[in-house]
């Protein structure tokens, strides 16, 4: 398979499996995407949402119940795994226990028929790359998880593949290692120039890392965009609870101008922005994310009176969870602030976001 390739696109791809009842279950339905060159893409979403069969069937590994996929004007859903020529990271490593971390990552060139010199030599350019060198002759056990993940990535791209999938590649790490291996990842995605497609759960692995966010639910996409556009205007609730808007509570709409909105209800009047078709709306959904409330010595335009209920220390900051006559709110701020205490919590107007429906 060429690597000097522009892009990847997905077709309208689906995946669906037989049940008992004879109903299929559909695990990927009607996905749409284009991946350049040089991209960092991330499948984001819960478990069960259709991520990592979409990845699967991008490998070669499952096989398309509709669709297809194009690696510029060549059709490749019709090809098998190994003609695809993809790098493929697993959640497990999968790397052979006996062999050592040099014959792990050249395994792919042998299978390719390729001469020895050339395997060792490209080999331990691989290992140079994810800073591996000096380990060639150790067994897999002999490594840390983090080594371990950096060999089955040095396996993955010593193919030269024109792709490379990452299936949760880091939650087996413990949270120190998974964050300086996001960044090892970004950088060998940068200096190889080819196109990564990342499968994760984890938000900030997704915003940390990735160029574009697929968000997906029940094998649906709900947005695609670069992290800054997801992480802040998500497309709908489902996209907003996922990034961590942890408050939604529903509102009356008073007024609207442009994208602004004047919302109401039980004496609370909070302005903010329309995400989404709001016509005809008369009852909406405003979502905020409990780091951007702030405590303030009274109360004005965007406050909210609470109490206290709970807390948890956080070190630089407390998440507080208070009662409000409009619901229960969850606010992160860095105030010092005791159990019971009356406050005033405000939120800017841009970061109260305005979805249609009554969706508490």
């Amino acid at each position: 398979m060429k690597q000097n390739f522009q892009q990847l696109r997905l077709d309208s791809v689906g995946r669906s499996f037989p049940t008992a009842s004879g109903r299929p279950m559909v695990a990927l339905r009607d996905l749409d995407l284009t991946i350049q060159r040089g991209e960092f893409v991330a499948l984001l979403g819960p478990s069960g949402c259709g991520k990592s069969t979409a990845l699967n069937c991008i490998s070669g590994l499952m096989a398309l119940t509709s669709g297809g996929i194009w690696l510029d004007d060549t059709r490749i859903d019709v090809l098998p795994s190994e003609r695809r020529g993809f790098g493929m990271v697993f959640q497990n490593y999968a790397l052979f226990p006996h062999m050592s971390v040099l014959a792990n990552v050249g395994f792919g060139l042998r299978m390719r028929g390729m001469p020895k010199a050339e395997i060792v030599k490209r080999s331990r350019s691989a290992l140079e790359l994810v800073q591996l060198v000096g380990q060639e002759n150790k067994l897999p056990g002999q490594l840390s998880g983090g080594q371990q993940q950096r060999v089955a990535i040095a396996r993955a791209i010593v193919i030269e593949p024109p792709i490379i999938l990452m299936d949760e590649p880091l939650s087996n790490l413990d949270a120190k290692l998974r964050i300086e291996m996001r960044a090892e990842i970004r950088r060998i995605h940068t200096q190889l120039d080819r196109a990564t497609i990342y499968v994760t759960h984890d938000q900030d692995e997704a915003l940390s890392m990735a160029d574009k966010i697929v968000v997906m639910r029940d094998g649906v996409v709900q947005q695609v965009g670069a992290p800054r556009e997801v992480y802040g205007r998500p497309a709908n609730l489902h996209v907003a609870r996922f990034m961590g808007y942890r408050n939604v509570l529903p509102f009356d709409l008073l007024a609207r101008t442009d994208d602004r909105v004047s919302l109401g209800r039980d004496g609370v009047k909070l302005d903010g922005v329309v995400v989404g078709e709001l016509s005809g709306a008369v009852r909406v959904s405003a979502a905020m994310r409990p780091e951007d409330f702030s405590v303030v010595s009274e109360s004005g335009p965007n406050t909210i009176e609470a109490t206290i209920d709970s807390m948890e220390f956080g070190g630089h900051s407390s998440l507080l969870r208070a009662s409000t006559v409009v619901g229960e709110i969850y606010a992160r701020v860095t105030d010092v602030v005791s159990v019971g205490d009356r406050v005033h919590l405000h939120i800017p107007a841009e970061r109260v976001l305005t979805y249609p429906g009554e969706q508490a």
